[in-house]
């Protein structure tokens, strides 16, 4: 019989699992993963890294880095990217995969699937897609190349603006911080629509019917109950992911696809799997212990039903969700920023701040953003459909429609669809540099100074 009780949770844990040298060494990394205000450090840090790198004595290495070639080929078949596309184009399809997950997993049970939390956030989203797009378009003239960029201040960066508002604490009510989530995964979905209609290549007809065979394929999967994440990355990655990439339509429009083909429901309820844990529990208990290291075949039998039943209680949305998400946060995305924020600083930087690109999409982000979210929030707020500051006063409202105007990972991602001229992606590099540090501490400062919000019956919008 094995002892289960001890006085203290710390005393029992030890008890139970045998602590290893590993586990040691693991731990101060599983604190830093569990934290994800450190996921917007790191991103930060990224940046700084590239930044620097790329105006040091060893420039020429940081370009030269991204430069190398990586072809896989099979017979006649060659798929070639240099390093940077290959971040771009492919481990960013993982990143949007977990876009899609998230946006699947709100719409179903979340914050976008209830109408009164999701009104004012995705209304607020709109304006401020909206707003930056105008303003940047005023900027730079409503013809010639740098057209292109509109798309560029149009997204926020969900990692930094949530983790500035979860450093900033109790100045941050819990209201606000779902407000801005909202709108971030709101606003992740307009992207993700803007690069499939606006920023898609010429179009091989072909190819795009084949991944789309194949998400009728995944489709079909997910109908006759198929809950295999090997079933889903194979057809997913190897088929639809491949076939939109030499399709034209941009391959991370793919990884959202894929996402919403996933199954969202467990195969096995909250008190099925409660009761088929109890009865295996007791039949382990009730098992002949084994006497040396290795489990007998018997306990061996029981534990993978344990195993078995708690992935069915599970949805494989949320089980591969929760294990691909910090690969995003803490891998893709800070090689991300590594590989696409290392622009080399002119010497005359405010007159290259004041380039028609650079200009249009740091205003786009700093002011377009907050003016659109802010603008829609006011005239919904007349409609008396929604109560806007039932949770957070408006002072706090323009503190975190500033920090929206942080678009730094989607707005590098869009500038790298956008231009195929050097000059004009560096100068939206800069403008997005710019943009995001004057709505990053625009927006923390602004909420430092904010106030708690009044009592209902003393509240006034602006």
């Amino acid at each position: 019989m094995v002892k289960i009780g001890m006085a203290s949770p710390r005393g029992y844990l030890v008890s139970v699992l045998r602590q290893e040298p590993i586990d040691r060494l693991r731990l101060p990394f599983l604190r830093f993963v569990r934290a994800e205000t450190n996921a917007g450090l790191l991103l930060l840090g990224s940046a700084l890294v590239a930044l620097i790198w790329a105006n040091s004595p060893w420039r020429a290495e940081y370009h030269a880095l991204w430069e190398h070639v990586i072809a896989i080929r099979f017979d006649r078949f060659e798929l070639k990217h240099d390093l940077r596309e290959w971040i771009n184009d492919g481990l960013m399809a993982v990143f949007f995969f977990v876009v899609g997950l998230e946006l699947k997993r709100e719409m179903i049970g979340g914050r976008l699937a209830r109408p009164s939390t999701a009104l004012l956030p995705i209304a607020a989203a709109l304006g401020g897609m909206l707003v930056p797009a105008l303003i940047y378009i005023a900027t730079t003239g409503w013809s010639g190349p740098a057209t292109d960029g509109w798309g560029i201040p149009v997204a926020t960066d969900i990692a930094f603006a949530v983790g500035i508002l979860a450093l900033l604490g109790s100045r941050a009510p819990v209201g606000l911080k779902v407000f801005l989530t909202t709108l971030a995964i709101a606003d992740d979905l307009g992207a993700v629509l803007v690069i499939a209609l606006f920023y898609t290549s010429e179009l091989s007809l072909i190819n795009l019917g084949i991944g789309l065979l194949f998400l009728l394929v995944l489709m079909g999967g997910n109908r006759l109950g198929a809950r295999s994440p090997l079933f889903y990355g194979i057809v997913g990655i190897a088929g639809m992911w491949t076939a939109f990439l030499l399709s034209g339509v941009h391959a991370t429009v793919a990884g959202v696809l894929a996402a919403f083909t996933i199954p969202a429901a467990a195969k096995v309820d909250e008190q099925g799997y409660i009761k088929r844990l109890r009865k295996y529990i007791a039949e382990f208990a009730q098992l002949e212990p084994a006497e040396a290291p290795p489990i007998t075949e018997e306990q061996l039998r029981t534990t993978s039903k344990v195993i078995r039943i708690s992935e069915h209680a599970a949805p494989p949305l949320q089980r591969l969700e929760h294990s691909l998400r910090p690969v995003v946060l803490y891998l893709i995305v800070p090689l991300f920023a590594l590989a696409n924020a290392g622009v080399e600083i002119p010497a005359d930087l405010g007159g290259a701040l004041m380039a028609p690109v650079a200009m249009g999409v740091a205003l786009g982000l700093s002011i377009g953003k907050p003016v659109g979210i802010l603008l829609v929030c006011w005239l919904v707020s007349r409609t008396r459909l929604v109560r806007v500051g039932d949770e957070f006063s408006w002072h706090q409202l323009i503190g975190a429609a500033m920090l929206a105007g942080i678009g730094f990972t989607m707005s590098l991602f869009i500038n790298g669809l956008a231009f195929a001229d050097e000059q004009l992606r560096v100068e939206a590099q800069l403008g997005i540099l710019a943009g995001s540090l004057v709505s990053g501490v625009a927006g923390a400062l602004v909420l430092r100074a904010a106030r708690k919000p009044d009592p209902p019956d003393q509240r006034r919008a602006p």
